[in-house]
């Protein structure tokens, strides 16, 4: 299974270019390319996917035979049906869903997900924008429950790509609300104020698939025509280089948890929330003036 989500995967690279091209036609039409796109922001985009992607490649090799050893231990064992791929896809979307809850909350995850919102536009070439850095932040440990449940490591590994390849499809302001469809999945509307960096929708919407975790545990918010959704992170990063992108939140966090004068205060530093750690640190470490616009 793993290796035919691959193939898929792979096939679906040209469709992901191909949604791109046909956004940025859409805006140029409408007058407003520049406000929507920036090619450095773009390519940058690119690159930090292309590192990212060597990243978990090594990481998966490294931590297999630790899925394994857990599968090993299973709970149960599922045969090959639609019924065991609903399990294996409703828990992978649950774990996800608290892996992203837990990528705002604590401060070690945060230095690697701000990445992804690090970008003061939101476009299809977002969805690209992701972290070197998840395999030594822990994402992979999200998902050991899976395979404890039964499910092979490599149907593990598959179901978290089918995941992330659907969510590239919601990081886009071309399309409207969906109806009926916002209160069950996650659509670009929801993903949109997820990515906002307004008070309003700051840490909401943590859903990769379905919204009805979110739902669920209080965390969903509708965006707001009269609010609307300003993109980026709190504390900007100054850079379209993809490796200063990947590291500056590295750099802030372990240098606040260096300077703290207590245990406490370094453990604070490493894994309170991130507004909880920045309170109190000294003063920051970048200049928010400095930050390129890309619009």
């Amino acid at each position: 299974m793993g290796f035919d989500v691959e193939l898929l995967l792979l096939a679906l690279g040209p469709v992901f270019v191909l949604f791109i091209g046909a956004e940025a036609l859409y805006y140029r039409k409408h007058g407003i390319l520049g406000q929507r796109f920036c090619l450095r922001d773009s390519l940058c985009n690119l690159a930090l996917a292309l590192l990212h992607q060597g990243a978990d490649k090594i990481a998966w090799l490294l931590v297999l035979p630790l899925y394994q050893a857990v599968y090993q231990h299973r709970l149960f064992t599922f045969d090959a049906s639609w019924g065991s791929f609903l399990v294996l896809f409703l828990a992978q979307d649950f774990l996800y869903y608290w892996f992203h809850r837990a990528s705002h909350r604590v401060r070690w995850l945060w230095a690697a997900h701000s990445v992804h919102h690090s970008s003061r536009l939101m476009n299809f070439s977002t969805a690209f924008r992701q972290s070197l850095m998840y395999p030594v932040a822990g994402m992979w440990a999200f998902w050991l429950p899976i395979a404890w449940l039964g499910f092979p490591p490599g149907q593990v590994v598959a179901i978290v790509l089918l995941n992330l390849a659907y969510q590239f499809f919601v990081h886009t302001q071309a399309i409207p609300k969906l109806g009926v469809l916002e209160w069950v999945l996650n659509t670009p509307s929801i993903h949109r104020s997820h990515h906002a960096k307004n008070p309003r929708y700051i840490d909401h919407n943590y859903a990769g698939v379905l919204v009805i975790w979110d739902r669920m545990f209080g965390t969903y918010v509708e965006e707001t025509a009269d609010d609307p959704c300003d993109y980026g992170t709190v504390k900007p990063v100054n850079s379209f280089n993809p490796f200063w992108v990947s590291l500056v939140e590295w750099r802030d966090m372990l240098v606040h948890a260096w300077r703290a004068p207590t245990l406490k205060g370094k453990l604070i530093q490493l894994f309170a929330p991130p507004e909880r750690a920045e309170r109190d640190t000294l003063p920051d470490l970048r200049d928010p003036d400095t930050a390129p616009d890309p619009r």
